[in-house]
């Protein structure tokens, strides 16, 4: 009995220090959170915070704090896969000695394939693997997506990414396309063409022959609709469903924003250019594109896909020395936000990412979900609190970011 009592003592003071030592703890006690930290495992809530110390030759060191984080936990990662897909097709693109900015032509081979050969909001007419990752950072859109797919090919894909040592990925199928699991085990031909029309680069159509699924059930929710439009009362099942754990999400951001902090073998083999690329569009706004040109749909206002710090609150001010530099994703009511976060007059930066669950009924599938009521909210909130802490939070040395201060087109 005592030694019962003993070791429930040394749980719960282990407990009260681990909430002292995480940040995340003291910020989530916010009346704010209040609904969502009552029940977390209804809302599926796992929050990843990194603080970055830099010491004298501006080199960063990362303290990370966690709430919930389980890679154990299904969510569905939605459009978060596509950054992975942006980074590994400039990879691609460097190790086959292409151009990114050179035209790419998706051939098709079989029923259901697209072959794309145009886009009209590109500068050219023409696609290409930079335009396509301009129109996934700035907009989140899943045809880009689904183009870098095809062009990674399933299997190369997901080999690379376990090669890299991100765990419990799996990347099964594009987005938004009515294709079987088997056939998205097939990718397109691809086609590349130089600005003067010169052939340069033919991939062949692939086909990945080891199908790609949780080894374990993945089944959620009390109902689904089903593609007649009627609710089926049993869970929805996500086991052939992209995973891309929050653990890996966030390391795949630290490397990204951050790659002095890693050694080499860890970083992505990516050029100074490259990472100016993927930099400027992460964090430059769809209204300050000119290709695309956002302007002329009014869906896309200044702070779109910005969840952490800003919500979907289109009337939120823009605060000017603030940039976010991150990826986005909502579906099947999980919603998401890998974000870094810059502050240039207060001289601050962080790292967030998160996910929450947003669907009261529990029923999948049927496009109803509580993001606005619950995830937008919860995600603003989250960003705004942690950049107060940071603002509290002493520094030996402030961060040295000219490097993040981009001339955008607008």
């Amino acid at each position: 009995m005592l030694k019962n009592i003993f070791l429930t003592s040394l749980l719960i003071n282990s407990m009260l220090l681990q909430a002292q030592d995480n940040p995340l703890a003291s910020i989530l006690k916010s009346e704010k959170f209040k609904q969502i930290t009552e029940n977390p495992l209804k809302y599926r809530v796992q929050i990843l915070y990194t603080q970055i110390n830099r010491d004298k030759h501006n080199k960063p060191s990362l303290k990370t704090y966690s709430y919930r984080t389980d890679s154990e936990e299904y969510f569905y990662p939605a459009s978060t896969v596509k950054l992975a897909a942006s980074v590994l097709a400039l990879e691609k693109i460097n190790a086959l000695k292409l151009d990114k900015n050179w035209f790419m032509y998706t051939r098709k081979s079989r029923e259901g394939q697209q072959e794309i050969t145009q886009d009209l909001s590109a500068e050219s007419g023409k696609p290409s693997v930079a335009h396509y990752i301009k129109k996934i950072l700035l907009v989140s859109d899943n045809e880009a997506y689904n183009r870098l797919y095809e062009f990674l090919g399933q299997k190369e894909f997901n080999q690379s990414m376990k090669s890299k040592g991100f765990k419990g990925v799996r990347l099964t199928h594009r987005l938004q396309v009515p294709l079987t699991p088997f056939e998205n085990q097939f990718t397109n031909p691809i086609e590349f063409v130089d600005t003067t029309v010169r052939k340069r680069y033919f991939q062949m159509a692939a086909f990945n022959d080891q199908a790609i699924f949780s080894k374990k059930p993945i089944l959620l929710g009390k109902g689904f609709m089903n593609s007649q439009g009627q609710i089926e009362h049993q869970p929805y099942d996500f086991t052939l469903k992209n995973a891309f754990p929050l653990a890996a999400q966030h390391e795949f951001l630290q490397r990204l924003m951050l790659p002095e902090a890693f050694p080499t073998k860890k970083q992505f083999k990516l050029t100074k250019e490259d990472y100016a690329f993927l930099y400027q569009y992460m964090s430059q706004y769809p209204t300050e594109t000119r290709y695309p040109n956002y302007l002329l749909d009014s869906t896309y206002h200044p702070t779109y896909c910005k969840f952490i710090y800003y919500g979907s609150d289109k009337n939120e001010p823009l605060h000017k020395n603030i940039r976010i530099f991150n990826k986005v994703g909502d579906a099947y009511g999980f919603l998401l936000d890998n974000a870094y976060v810059v502050d240039f007059e207060k001289q601050i930066e962080f790292m967030v990412s998160a996910v929450i669950l947003c669907n009261e009924d529990e029923i999948f599938n049927d496009d109803q979900y509580d993001y606005e009521r619950i995830g937008f909210p919860f995600l603003k909130q989250l960003g705004q609190e942690i950049h107060m802490y940071e603002m509290k939070r002493p520094k030996k040395y402030p961060p040295k970011l000219a490097h993040l201060k981009i001339k955008y087109e607008r």
